[in-house]
Formats: structure tokens, sequence, C-alpha cells
């Protein structure tokens, strides 16, 4: 790689700050790709390390896991722990042009049990929810093409009422951009990287709030049929 300089090395995996990032990156770079792969090794009980001997020089990344010998179990059973399933498979769609972030959600999702559509900029992002109409949409702010500000808005001017759950899933967490986020008509502004356990939980709630509604529909049908009836 273009290696480092010895100041950036302290904070190498730090979760990237908001100066001079452009929401429409022509570039890789540090983002939050070291910060997921610090977080997956250290809840592996292990630890990451950084070298380089400066710009144009290359890179070095360690990572050392302790050896596991007992199977893992959860806290409170003998039963080895087992991949979490959704209350009900959802079609859920993921915008974001970082490969390793993409690939890595996918996989979670899928895992889960759910239908996963993933688009790798904003214009196939907007593409893809009108095409597939999708339950939910996880969308990263900062895109090539079309920012996800813009995504969210022309899918919320395309698709109106039918519109899916929009979630900005970002690294940028400023006030102001969560601001902007909800503005521009997503339902809520998460900033990277998020916990698995706290994403479970915001699609098994976006669940019962489906089942709620349609409890409340058919309750008002029943009650049509039989005013008409009666």
């Amino acid at each position: 790689g273009i290696g480092m300089a010895p100041e950036t090395l302290p904070t190498i995996f730090d979760l990237f700050s908001q100066a001079d990032v452009p929401l429409a990156r022509s570039r890789g770079g540090l983002g939050i790709g070291l910060t997921l792969v610090r977080t997956l090794v250290e809840l592996h009980g292990g630890r990451t390390h950084a070298r380089s001997e400066g710009i144009g020089k290359g890179s070095e990344f360690e990572i050392v896991l302790p050896l596991v010998v007992a199977e893992m179990r959860s806290p409170d059973s003998d039963a080895p722990l087992r991949p979490k399933r959704p209350s009900a498979r959802r079609r859920i769609l993921v915008v974001e042009d970082n490969p390793d972030a993409q690939s890595a959600l996918q996989c979670l999702l899928e895992m889960w049990g759910h239908d996963v559509t993933v688009a790798d900029d904003g214009a196939a992002g907007l593409q893809a929810a009108t095409r597939d109409r999708p339950e939910i949409a996880l969308i990263d702010l900062g895109l090539p093409r079309m920012d996800g500000f813009a995504v969210a808005r022309s899918i919320r001017a395309k698709l109106g009422d039918a519109s899916p759950l929009l979630i900005a899933l970002t690294g940028y967490g400023a006030p102001e951009q969560r601001a902007q986020a909800l503005a521009a008509g997503f339902d809520l502004h998460i900033v990277k990287p998020v916990e698995p356990e706290q994403l479970h939980e915001l699609i098994e709630e976006y669940a019962a709030t489906l089942r709620s509604s349609a409890q409340v529909l058919s309750i008002a049908d029943e009650t049509r049929e039989r005013r008409g009836t009666g």
C-alpha cells in the first residue's frame, strides 16, 4: 500500500473523522474498515497492530487471536449459541460503496434469514428500491453518483407511502448531518459501526410495528363488514 505517516499510526483504527471527506468519494480510503476489523477481533478476545515506515513504504497489519478450545456457549445455557432468527423474513436493500462493509452487512442479514439486495452507488440503489420494493433500506450517506440524501428524497418522491423503512447507516454522525438525513426522508440515522444486536432489534421492532398495523386494519375491516351486514 501507500504507507502511513508516523503521526497517523496511533489513531489508524479509530472511526474516521468528518474533516475533508467528500460525499461523492471517487477513491477508497480510511473509513470504517479498520474500525470494523478491530471491533471484530476484540469481540474474539484478540488485538490488532499496525506498522509502517512512512509514506511510500507500505503498511503491515497484524491480528492476534487467542486459541479457543472449548465450544462457545451462551452465558445462561449449556447449549451452543445459535444465529438469530427473525420473526419474519424481510426484503432488505443495502446501499453501500465500501465492498467490505457491504459484504459483511449482507452476510449478517442473510444469516438472520432475510432476502438481501445490494447496490454500490446511489443511482443503483434508487433503481433497486423502485424495482424490488424492499421493506427496509440501509443506505450510506457518502455514495458515488448520488449521495444518500438524494437517494432518500428520490425514493420518497417515487414511492410515497409505499416507501421502505429508510435507515441512514453512515459514518457521518454530526448533529447537522443527522438533521439533514431526517429532513431528506430517512426514518432513522445510525452511526457506523452498528452493533449487530442493535440492528437486529431495529428490524424486529419494525416487524412488530407492521404486525400491529395489520391487526388494526384487520379489526377495522371486520367492524365495517359487521356494520354492512347489520
